[in-house]
């Protein structure tokens, strides 16, 4: 693996959230006291850090575990330096994911409060301008004002279409990012112990259980089972949506009135009343401040929980007004829940705090895919030596 020092790492990193790198005198404390640490030979937060302070970015690179902390803040409570190794490790990951974006977008929303507001209004304009723009072609005749009609005022089906190639554009995105982080990661294997096609294939099942589960977390400990519930209840509301809106949105956007007990309402209730608790909880916790994960809180961590509140209490009332039989309501409300959740998509989706939920459980399975290969380069090696 390349050893080239870059005296300007620490800088550089320094602009993604943490201030001050150097404080650490590497006691050790911080790897001892994590529940995490030590788990696969994995030693963080102590050799991450230190990377850092040599300026080994290539190392940096070419590791999985800024990832698999989950900061649970125990280190910086007992940090004797105050080096606030959670935060460094939270750090890393803004400036990795800002490594794996090719478009230097993440670069730029983590370190500039005005690139975010750009990125924010230029993609919330995009929904308006398409509407404005469908009304003006057919003459304002799809503007219904005796009731309320949605379908009418935005047809299903192109709104379906926009929002199936605006999924693929993002799910390119991702997948591009996620590729990049895994060759930086598998780059420092060597021929003998490179994983195989067949690695890969038998590690699948983990991936697919980290991504939907998080279960590392609860590692963490008792006292924060309370986070992973939190987490857990963000993503399930967050797939519900993303399923009822891509999959299902002949289904899901009607102007037909169902009973309360059809699963097209529950499901939605479900999701809002999930997004809006985790969400608010998140927030709560960056306003009060009372852990060490709370303390740092950079505009980029504020972003998503705001976004998902603002997009849930939105939608809920997209859903009262019609339900109520306001038109005009439904449709400025309607439009405006585009406009947030476009906003959403092309600021969070692989660039932002949205992006810990792929990069996590990808980075533990590219760790397991490692270890099998090395465990079968250490039985190849036995052997030939036999």
């Amino acid at each position: 693996m390349s050893t080239t020092v870059d005296p300007t790492l620490v800088d550089e990193i320094a602009q993604f959230g943490s201030d001050d790198l150097t404080r650490c005198i590497h006691c050790g404390n911080c790897t001892a006291v994590c529940k995490l640490s030590g788990n696969g030979g994995a030693v963080f937060p102590r050799k991450t850090i230190r990377y850092i302070q040599l300026g080994l970015k290539d190392r940096l690179m070419a590791s999985t575990e800024p990832w698999l902390c989950y900061y649970c803040g125990e280190c910086s409570d007992t940090c004797p330096q105050q080096a606030h190794p959670g935060e460094i490790m939270m750090t890393m990951r803004r400036w990795l994911t800002a490594q794996y974006d090719r478009t230097d977008q993440a670069a730029r929303v983590y370190t500039s409060q005005r690139a975010v507001w750009a990125v924010i209004f230029k993609a919330a304009l995009i929904p308006l301008a398409l509407l404005v723009a469908f009304h003006v072609a057919t003459g304002f005749r799809n503007i219904v004002t005796d009731r309320v009609a949605v379908n009418s005022f935005a047809p299903v089906t192109w709104v379906w279409i926009a929002v199936l190639i605006h999924f693929a554009m993002l799910g390119w995105r991702v997948l591009s990012n996620a590729t990049c982080m895994a060759r930086s990661i598998l780059a420092s294997r060597t021929e003998r112990d490179r994983p195989r096609v067949s690695d890969f294939l038998k590690e699948l099942s983990s991936l697919v259980v980290h991504f939907v589960t998080q279960k590392r977390w609860l590692d963490c400990g008792r006292v924060h089972y309370r986070d992973w519930t939190t987490h857990a209840l963000l993503v399930s509301g967050y797939v519900i949506m993303l399923l009822l809106v891509v999959g299902l949105l002949g289904w899901f956007q009607t102007d037909n009135i169902y009973p309360v007990y059809h699963p097209q309402r529950w499901l939605g209730y479900y999701a809002t009343a999930a997004l809006v608790y985790a969400s608010v909880v998140m927030l709560l916790a960056r306003l009060w401040k009372r852990d060490a994960r709370s303390t740092f809180s950079q505009h980029t961590d504020w972003l998503f929980p705001a976004f998902i509140l603002v997009g849930a209490i939105t939608g809920f009332l997209v859903h009262g007004f019609r339900y109520a039989g306001w038109p005009w309501p439904t449709y400025g409300m309607y439009a405006f829940h585009l406009m947030v959740m476009m906003a959403m998509l092309d600021s969070e989706v692989g660039i932002g705090k949205w992006s810990h939920m792929i990069y996590r459980p990808l980075a533990i399975y590219l760790e397991n895919v490692m270890k099998r290969a090395e465990q079968s380069a250490a039985t190849t090696g036995r052997a030939f030596s036999s």
